[in-house]
């Protein structure tokens, strides 16, 4: 539960991704069927899942850098 209260960031931008991700392949998709990414429902979700979790540890505020500084 403490690494779950310590990433929460990163866990709502894999959700935000997630729901992104399936958005895209709902409205914008692939007429062709040969896009690697957005052909599956699965591709999509999974690929916006990981970029949504990979941007939001990016931006992620950082308490450490904080403590570090009044030292």
């Amino acid at each position: 539960m403490k690494r779950l209260q310590k990433n929460k960031f990163v866990v709502i931008g894999v959700l935000a991704g997630a729901i992104g991700g399936y958005l895209y392949y709902h409205f914008v998709g692939c007429a062709s069927g040969t896009c690697a990414i957005t052909s599956s429902p699965v591709n999509s979700t999974l690929y916006f899942a990981f970029l949504g979790g990979l941007i939001m540890d990016i931006v992620k505020p950082s308490s450490n850098n904080a403590n570090k500084s009044e030292s």
